[in-house]
């Protein structure tokens, strides 16, 4: 699988819905309240250049805000029927790109407490636990990636 990942566009928000619906959706009875991102308005994010998408039609999402001094990870979403075939590896890879691209040193991210898959996943990928924090009804977990510089140039922290 190597689709292509681009800026989506309008015609990918039902699309978009559909994906992070489909990947979000088994958690609901685990967590107890619907994923944050099952909520988000599609529309609004990809109008605002937030979000990235992979595959024809879209089976990978990925929902980024730029911030000052670091990339948020709000989303990354691939749908069932996909996993196991690397996409979720090449959407992470993408959001390092796109944060060096934007000279930002770091990613942040979080995910729900009882999303335990990820508290095995995203340390593999180089994130790092920082906090704990309840927000509403989401206890979340916070992690981050501090972003080695490219070899052969950039100012990027190791």
């Amino acid at each position: 699988m190597n689709e292509e990942i681009r800026l989506a566009n309008a015609d990918d928000v039902p699309r978009v819905k559909e994906v992070t619906d489909a990947a979000y959706h088994p958690y609901i009875a685990r967590i107890g309240v619907v994923p944050a991102p099952m909520e988000a308005d599609h529309a609004a994010n990809v109008a605002a250049g937030r979000v990235f998408v992979a595959g024809e039609p879209v089976v990978g999402v990925l929902v980024l805000v730029a911030e000052p001094d670091h990339l948020f990870l709000d989303s990354v979403s691939v749908h069932p029927d996909v996993r196991g075939t690397g996409l979720g590896r090449r959407l992470l890879h993408f959001v390092d790109d796109h944060a060096r691209a934007l000279g930002l040193p770091e990613v942040r991210l979080y995910t729900n407490a009882l999303m335990w898959e990820n508290q095995e996943i995203y340390p593999r990928y180089g994130y790092e636990l920082v906090e704990r924090r309840v927000d509403g009804p989401y206890d979340r977990l916070n992690y981050r990636k501090v972003l080695a510089a490219r070899a052969g140039g950039g100012t990027g922290r190791a």
